[in-house]
């Protein structure tokens, strides 16, 4: 029971990351005009905190194997309560900017201690399970982000917001802080760190392919959103509370599909299963591209298929990488969130700037482009049955 109380408080820490990094997206105007700043540099506070979380991710892996899971988790949320409390008392929206940036490098610490505590705690089955309930609650975060942001924000302006902020995750870093444990084991790595450490993962044919997987489907899902509502206005002439419903089932079932990920793993091989699970993933890009515009409820369904067998990807990959790289499993983590997160950014890029060609020949691409990748992934993944 312990055990599953500590899955549940780490996954929560990795859950700040992509809750805060939304979490006052539908206050932008009024954030614009309450520092009396551009939208352009209103969107820079948003936009600047991927980028620091991404790069932070290759800082904090090999910190974890070297220092331990309790003492950097414990001291990269203190960065992110105190850039928090800085976030607060701004009134520029220079302040701002930094203080986000601040605030992604301190928060960043979560999702790379999570799945590395995870993977000390459980072999076997049961870290399948409890890496579901991490992608479960991580998948959470960018949902609840602006609902709560803009419940709140409403009643007490964006400093309040973050004043609200700091009181809860300052909870949290106290109850962290009392409950914690170390979980490192004695496979970790207790070397001095070398630059070198970062290639581990990549020079490891399963490593590799696991980073290539996530990064193709995330640079896919955040393009999607992007472009998400374009195509239903182009498409379905929604207004702006319809089209922000369109997104609930991608929501929802990626949630479904974390938890379903991390118990099917306990019945099934997790490599075969888990190409399984993104090929048919990718099969539903190349229908979306093809029958999105078909009916309203065909595209929900395809929304719905997209997020499910996401949803049932993520557990396996941070299951398997886990498992294939015991003795870098914090440094291995970062480096596979970093590909991810950099990708996150670059696919909804690209897919804004080949719009134009129409979306459904950008996702016909994409669906191309996932099959090329998967080929590797299998590959590389039963390189020994071939």
């Amino acid at each position: 029971m312990y055990k599953k109380i500590l899955v549940y408080l780490v996954s929560i820490a990795a859950f700040f990351g992509p809750f805060t990094q939304t979490i006052y997206v539908p206050m932008l105007p009024s954030i614009a005009e309450h520092f009396q700043a551009s939208l352009d540099a209103v969107n820079l506070t948003v936009s600047i905190y991927p980028i620091f979380f991404a790069f932070m991710q290759l800082i904090y892996g090999p910190l974890i194997d070297k220092y331990g899971r309790r003492p950097i988790l414990l001291l990269g949320f203190m960065v992110y309560l105190l850039a928090t409390l800085g976030a607060a008392l701004s009134y520029t929206i220079a302040s701002l900017i930094i203080f986000r940036a601040l605030q992604a490098i301190g928060v960043a610490v979560g999702s790379v201690a999570a799945i590395t505590i995870i993977g000390d705690l459980y072999e076997g089955t049961m870290r399948g399970r409890s890496m579901g309930t991490y992608q479960m609650l991580v998948a959470l975060g960018p949902g609840l982000g602006p609902i709560f942001g803009g419940f709140v924000g409403q009643h007490y302006n964006i400093n309040g917001l973050f004043w609200i902020l700091l009181g809860i995750s300052l909870v949290f870093w106290l109850i962290l802080w009392l409950s914690l444990p170390e979980t490192r084991t004695p496979e970790a790595v207790n070397e001095r760190f070398q630059l070198k450490q970062l290639t581990i993962v990549l020079n490891h044919r399963v490593g590799l392919a696991i980073i290539v997987l996530g990064s193709v489907q995330y640079a896919i899902f955040y393009m999607l959103l992007v472009l998400l509502p374009n195509i239903v206005d182009d498409v379905y002439h929604l207004n702006s509370s319809e089209t922000g419903l369109i997104f609930l089932p991608i929501s929802l079932f990626i949630i479904i599909g974390s938890i379903i990920g991390g118990r099917i793993q306990e019945r099934f091989e997790v490599k075969s299963l888990l190409v399984i699970v993104a090929s048919l993933h990718m099969i539903v890009v190349f229908l979306f591209a093809l029958l999105a515009s078909v009916s309203l409820t065909m595209l929900i369904t395809l929304l719905s298929l997209f997020g499910l067998f996401l949803g049932i990807s993520l557990p396996l990959q941070t299951t398997l990488l886990a498992n294939e790289l015991p003795r870098n499993r914090a440094t291995s983590t970062g480096v596979y969130n970093f590909f991810r997160y950099v990708w996150m950014t670059i696919g909804p890029v690209i897919g804004t700037y080949l719009f134009w060609i129409g979306y459904r020949l950008e996702f016909l691409a994409c669906g191309v482009i996932f099959a090329g990748l998967l080929l590797f992934v299998a590959r590389n993944f039963f390189i020994k049955n071939l």
